[in-house]
């Protein structure tokens, strides 16, 4: 399945309409279900509704970061439309055939699947839809992510620059308007990974599970840039993921707030035309400094 596509519309101006076409951004389901290595029977956990493409790093992302697996190597597998990919497999899932609508993800024995459904919710929210995820009181998860680097400094400048690097790097949005985008920057504000999505909170799995499968989620990308608000779903994931910084170009939540600074993590609000709003770990950015990034 494309990530955009064709439709036909009617635009209108002031005084005429007419006929023409539109290029918007797709949706699907997709099914995320579990087997184990040992055998037995395939259980779904999820219905994730997301932008095809970069299907595998979505998975892997979001198992990840809804505590499903707590490492790279409990995923040995996954079957996704028909394809057997290897669970350390970097290759996208863009296909002509790539509809994704069942993916049959194998885990290690070292995961209860009983436990898993058991203690999964499918309760709407305002960043996940029905995709399901884990009560909110698992945020103490953070204690199982990579240890936080709290001694790292970065420059209101480099923070202020971000959000416009993020930008030119959404492509499918430059062509439909209709998608969030999150990237993973490295100390010096470089973006090392990004990936578009219609949802926030997909966006978000996308990085994390890209940097899972290389084995990055060791503080060496510590900022993470999202498009859109910062809603408390988005600073969960960023915090198990071990990340320090969440800049969004958005509005932040309440609970979000309270989410990062109850987990050491610093929150950047309406970072936009060279100007944001600091919510939580104000220590991390140095406004005193116009150039660059200071480490440890």
């Amino acid at each position: 399945m494309p990530r955009a596509t064709a439709v036909p519309i009617v635009r209108a101006g002031d005084d005429d309409a007419r006929t023409d076409q539109d290029l918007v951004a797709a949706e699907a389901p997709l099914g995320v279900e579990l087997v184990s290595v040992q055998g037995g029977s395939a259980v779904r956990v999820g219905v994730l509704m997301r932008t095809p493409g970069d299907d595998l790093d979505l998975i892997r992302g979001w198992l990840y970061t809804e505590r499903i697996v707590r490492h790279a190597a409990e995923i040995i597998a996954i079957d996704l439309s028909d394809r057997l990919v290897a669970a350390d497999s970097a290759a996208d899932s863009d296909r002509p055939d790539g509809s994704g609508a069942r993916a049959i993800v194998t885990i290690a024995a070292s995961v209860a699947i009983e436990h898993v459904v058991q203690h999964r919710v499918l309760t709407p929210t305002s960043a996940c839809g029905l995709c399901g995820r884990l009560a909110v009181d698992r945020l103490q998860a953070r204690r199982d992510a990579p240890a936080l680097d709290t001694q790292a400094r970065w420059t209101s400048a480099l923070v202020a620059s971000l959000p416009a690097a993020l930008r030119a790097a959404q492509t499918v949005f430059a062509e439909t308007g209709g998608l969030h985008a999150a990237g993973l920057f490295g100390d010096e504000g470089r973006l090392e990974i990004v990936r578009e999505d219609i949802g926030r909170h997909n966006a978000v799995d996308k990085v994390v599970g890209a940097a899972l499968v290389a084995d990055r989620l060791n503080g060496r990308w510590p900022i993470l840039v999202v498009s859109g608000r910062a809603a408390f779903e988005i600073v969960q994931k960023a915090a198990i993921a071990g990340l320090s910084v969440i800049v969004a170009v958005g509005a932040p939540s309440d609970m979000a707030i309270a989410a990062a600074r109850e987990t050491d993590m610093t929150l950047v609000g309406f970072a936009r035309a060279g100007r944001f709003n600091i919510y939580a770990g104000a220590e991390r950015i140095d406004c005193s400094m116009r150039h660059g990034a200071m480490g440890a």
